[in-house]
């Protein structure tokens, strides 16, 4: 029996990318997954090809900037389910622009999406899994959490946020919650389609000419969580082989 089989797992950006090739591979491998997204459309149809494929799966229609949304989603799960067992920290934007495009309103955006959407779960998600003395964070930084790069600084900024506090449920987990910072680089999702600056917008899709599959993420996603209890993979990169960044 895999060590992904029965438990709980919240995914957030759940209807497409990252967090959609995470939860049907997640649910391939017996796990019971709570799914949130905006939009109900792909949710709905995620959802149901999962329980066609024998997992088990619900969803709720959540914006991660609406702290109250986040927890009643934590909430929900644990009616659902009985507990939360991983929450996967998946919503994220990246609307690249340099400084000087003074794009105030996007970055307010990426700091409301990338770091109080994962701050939102973090602080629904604890108490429940205090309460369990076991639980599991996994959030989706970025390879610009390692590296600052022309044109992406606030979305580096937030994606060092990330990693800040990946470290910090790490250092305060008292030995019970486990903690996984993943950093993608170019992999195949929607991520580029939302860049408004044409410049940042042609320099990205130069660079995801060579992405590859969000499967890849999934596999990582997935090793995380079926180690053993004792084991917390803490850190992990994943790039195309040819990316330099």
């Amino acid at each position: 029996m895999s060590e992904i089989d029965g438990k709980v797992v919240v995914i957030t950006g759940a209807s497409s990318g990252l967090g959609e090739a995470a939860a049907r591979m997640l649910g391939r491998k017996g796990a019971k997954l709570m799914l949130a997204a905006r939009r109900e459309d792909r949710l709905r149809a995620l959802t149901s090809a999962i329980q066609a494929d024998g997992g088990k799966a619900e969803y709720r229609v959540v914006d991660v900037t609406d702290r109250q949304a986040v927890q009643a989603l934590i909430d929900d799960t644990c009616k659902q389910f009985g507990r939360v067992d991983v929450l996967v920290n998946n919503a994220g934007l990246m609307p690249l622009s340099p400084l000087d495009a003074g794009k105030v309103d996007e970055w307010e955006r990426m700091v409301d999406v990338n770091i109080k959407g994962v701050l939102y779960g973090i602080a629904a998600a604890l108490p429940t899994m205090r309460k369990q003395h076991s639980g599991h964070i996994i959030n989706i930084s970025s390879v610009a959490g390692h590296k600052v790069f022309a044109g992406g600084a606030v979305y580096c900024a937030t994606k060092f946020a990330v990693r800040a506090l990946s470290e910090g449920v790490r250092l305060e987990s008292n030995g019970e919650i486990r903690s996984t910072n993943i950093s993608p680089g170019a992999v195949a999702t929607e991520l580029p389609d939302h860049i408004t600056h044409d410049a940042a917008s042609q320099h990205a899709r130069e660079l995801y000419k060579m992405a590859i599959d969000a499967d890849a993420v999934a596999r990582a996603i997935t090793f995380a969580i079926e180690q053993p209890g004792d084991v917390d993979i803490n850190e992990m990169i994943i790039r195309p082989t040819q990316q330099e960044l």
